[in-house]
């Protein structure tokens, strides 16, 4: 959901930084916004690539306190809206500063833009830890603040073997 908000922000902030500096006639920003958006991108492509993802995101799952039930969640809407309306006030003020000023625009586009793209991977270092080792880890509610805690819980094991392992032996015949 961060990522996908994130690059919801960025197409926003880059469509207000478009139509604000041409209605301006401000083709130095345009200019300037292409090469920003160019580095951000290259950024967040090399910032977000999986093996770094996997090692970002190491801390929040050594740390991950373990739970034998599933953990009370509540309402997911509401935990998700607790941890990511700073994301929200970002695009909303750097669009609102953006429609006067076409550069507070171009600038927050290449933020948002390097972020969505940095954090795209986390996910999938996330689902290859729970593959791997048979468990499920659920964000704790709290605030956007504070570091992201997670709780571990048993998961459901598979009876086939990780990808990439031996098959097993064939039965002995009786």
């Amino acid at each position: 959901m961060t990522v996908l908000l994130a690059a919801g922000a960025a197409t926003a902030l880059g469509a207000i930084t478009v139509v604000s500096a041409s209605s301006a006639g401000d083709t130095l920003t345009i200019y300037v916004a292409a090469v920003w958006w160019t580095v951000a991108l290259v950024g967040g492509i090399v910032l977000g690539r999986p093996s770094r993802a996997a090692e970002a995101m190491r801390p929040a799952l050594t740390e991950a306190r373990m739970a034998t039930a599933l953990p009370s969640l509540g309402n997911p809407g509401r935990a998700a809206l607790a941890r990511l309306w700073p994301l929200g006030a970002f695009a909303a003020i750097a669009g609102g500063l953006g429609l006067v000023f076409s550069g507070v625009a171009a600038i927050g586009a290449g933020f948002a833009l390097g972020a969505a793209l940095t954090l795209r991977s986390r996910e999938g270092a996330v689902a290859a830890i729970e593959e791997r080792d048979g468990v499920r880890f659920y964000v704790e509610p709290g605030s956007a603040l504070q570091p992201v805690t997670l709780v571990r819980t048993p998961g459901l094991r598979r009876d086939r073997p990780p990808p990439g392992s031996q098959p097993p032996p064939p039965p002995a015949a009786a």
